[in-house]
């Protein structure tokens, strides 16, 4: 590790970050519609971008700074069992290639900002909206907390702040200008921000990763060279070697099949899908996303690296930005630093959206203020996606990084418990609202309560998201076995209400409304006039 400041890698971020500064404010004039003051104009973008603006978007929104980072770390530290995010990747976009086009059309169609906008609307049922919305609120949270995370870690590299001894205010602060400036340009400019920086993003990452693992191989003696180090240190460390023990094959796929079915559920994930102009648009970008997938699986190699380029870090999170330091030329290194960055404010921005958007639509508007107008909504999205960044940065500077972690990872497991009434209700109505509503319960309480029984080497509880799968005896993800008892509970309960004839909410949804497109007769009516039609 290198003493001190370097400045040259300094200057390079500051450059890049001053730079998608200038783009955040100027998005707010992108696409400029006759009326701004509406949350399809902020939260959505206008619903008006087309396939490679959402493809940007959606790769910025997912493939995050906490992804750059903490996927080689977990390679890193565990070997390949730390792969199993390649996996699950692949196996999303099957999955969402079958129901995003429903959701886009019947939200395009009605209106909807959010998931729990079309839970409400499907099952006529606000209590269990109600749910989903607060899933989503809490399961957000410390994910924008994990995108401060990823700066602080550059930060850290870079010798900005100070040492573990300076004033708490002086060691924070390039943190909290990194916040402020974050938030500045989110409420000004909405989803229009992060869409335009996600290009800048996007296009670092991937010049930072080719160069990475062509140019750090040549250095290190070539990857049979990082492949025998990495098998060194495992067979060392009695974790087997580069390949998984058998004992843990269950929580690679059980890991890998849950994270699938809940990359989707995240309420940021929704939003940038929403944003899109067409049904097309969504269809066209379920395949071609998977290109994110080989880049990747080319930056999980990254942690083999750190291994063989005798990294040494007493936080894992810190591995690949002190690998970048110590391989690459300042300068570059400041590129590769930028881009994690960037990467950090870009998702950081939509999920803070997306969290406004739910409180806005399906707590606001549902419970508080029904006859709230649109420049009303938009206004109150604004000051709570403010809210939102504040909590998260209370949590990073409070909290051990260690907590924020594992509150991510039991922010997985929430998510995962909206599944039956979201991707259930886009293909049947079949389900009971109050059944939906009781295996959501039932799936949260045994998620959290087993995972709160988890404890790891630093802490006593939440400390994992992997537990013994009851009947089976394996060890699985927590939040696969929820949402199994989730849905059996589901299933159960909607026999029995049906039986007793329990009364339906009203759907005001009907079948054409899930395959439309913005051309489509009735469908334009919806949308502002900016949008209607819109042929960008």
């Amino acid at each position: 590790m290198k003493d001190g400041v370097n400045g040259v890698a300094l200057g390079v971020f500051i450059f890049f970050f001053l730079a998608v500064t200038v783009m955040g404010f100027l998005a707010a004039r992108w696409r400029r519609a006759d009326d701004e003051h509406s949350l399809d104009e902020w939260g959505l973008g206008g619903r008006s971008f087309g396939t490679w603006v959402t493809w940007f978007l959606l790769g910025g929104d997912l493939y995050t700074a906490y992804t750059f980072v903490a996927v080689p770390a977990a390679i890193y530290a565990a070997g390949a069992a730390g792969f199993f995010a390649v996996p699950y990747t692949i196996l999303v976009y099957p999955l969402i290639f079958t129901f995003l086009p429903r959701l886009w059309s019947v939200s395009h169609k009605h209106g909807y900002v959010t998931t729990s906008d079309f839970v409400r609307g499907r099952f006529g049922s606000k209590g269990l909206s109600l749910a989903v919305a607060a899933t989503g609120i809490l399961a957000t949270m410390p994910y924008i907390a994990l995108q401060l995370v990823g700066i602080q870690a550059v930060l850290d590299v870079m010798g900005v702040g100070g040492g573990e001894n300076t004033n708490w205010f002086v060691k924070d602060l390039p943190l909290l200008i990194a916040f402020g400036v974050l938030a500045a340009y989110t409420y000004s400019s909405g989803l229009r921000a992060p869409a335009l920086i996600a290009f800048v993003k996007d296009t670092l990452i991937y010049i930072v990763i080719a160069v990475a693992i062509i140019y750090i191989p040549i250095k290190l003696g070539g990857f049979d060279e990082i492949f025998k180090a990495a098998s060194d240190k495992y067979t060392a460390a009695g974790a087997g070697g580069l390949v998984p023990a058998e004992a843990g094959q269950w929580t690679y796929a059980t890991l890998a099949l849950g994270s699938a079915l809940a990359l989707f559920m995240y309420p940021h994930s929704i939003t940038a899908t929403l944003s899109s102009r067409s049904r097309e648009v969504i269809r066209r970008n379920t395949t071609i996303l998977p290109l994110y997938s080989l880049m990747l699986g080319l930056l999980a190699l990254l942690g083999f690296m750190a291994i063989a380029a005798g990294v040494k870090v007493t936080n894992g999170q810190l591995a690949i930005p002190q690998l970048f330091e110590n391989m690459f030329p300042d300068w570059f290194a400041g590129v590769a630093f930028a881009a994690i960055g960037i990467g950090a404010l870009v998702p950081a921005a939509i999920m803070s959206i997306a969290a406004a958007n739910l409180f806005t639509r399906n707590i606001y508007k549902d419970f508080i203020k029904p006859d709230a107008t649109p420049q009303q909504e938009s206004r109150v999205a604004k000051l709570v996606s403010l809210l939102v960044k504040v909590g998260a940065l209370v949590f990073v500077l409070t909290m051990d990084k260690t907590v924020a972690i594992n509150f991510q990872l039991l922010g997985g497991i929430w998510i995962l418990q909206t599944f039956p009434a979201l991707v259930g209700g886009l293909f049947t109505r079949w389900f009971h609202r109050w059944a939906l509503l009781g295996g959501w319960a039932v799936g949260m309480l045994y998620g959290t309560f087993a995972a709160y029984g988890v404890a790891s080497p630093t802490q006593k509880h939440f400390g994992g998201s992997s537990k013994e799968i009851p009947g089976i005896g394996e060890i699985g993800y927590i939040g696969l076995t929820a949402f199994v008892l989730n849905v059996v509970v589901s299933v159960v309960l909607t026999f029995a209400l049906r039986a007793f004839n329990a009364p339906d909410g009203v759907d005001e949804t009907s079948p054409e409304d899930y395959t439309a497109d913005a051309g489509d007769a009735g469908v334009e009516a919806e949308l502002p006039p900016a949008t209607a039609g819109s042929t960008h």
